[in-house]
């Protein structure tokens, strides 16, 4: 399973943090699958590819808390097809 998650980077005192699709069991630091976005929240500024969120979105990923609200916050929520209901 995969997870859209953060990976701190920086200094000490000065975090900043890519947003990666990461394997669930992977460690917060790990080998990640692909870097989709970049956080810094001391300037208050994202990054985001928002096709490859798109991609891993639409595949199943899970977003985890801080991230989800990173993505609400640039509604690419908007921008996902919804699913057509399946009828039998």
């Amino acid at each position: 399973m995969v997870k859209l998650r953060l990976k701190r980077c920086g200094r000490t005192q000065r975090a900043v943090y890519r947003i990666v699709a990461i394997d669930v069991r992977s460690r917060r630091e790990g080998r990640d699958l692909r870097k989709v976005g970049f956080y810094d929240p001391i300037k208050n500024q994202t990054y985001l590819n928002v096709p490859a969120i798109l991609y891993f979105l639409e595949r199943g990923a899970q977003p985890t808390g801080t991230v989800y609200d990173i993505l609400k916050k640039a509604e690419v929520f908007k921008e996902l097809r919804p699913t057509e209901p399946k009828f039998t």
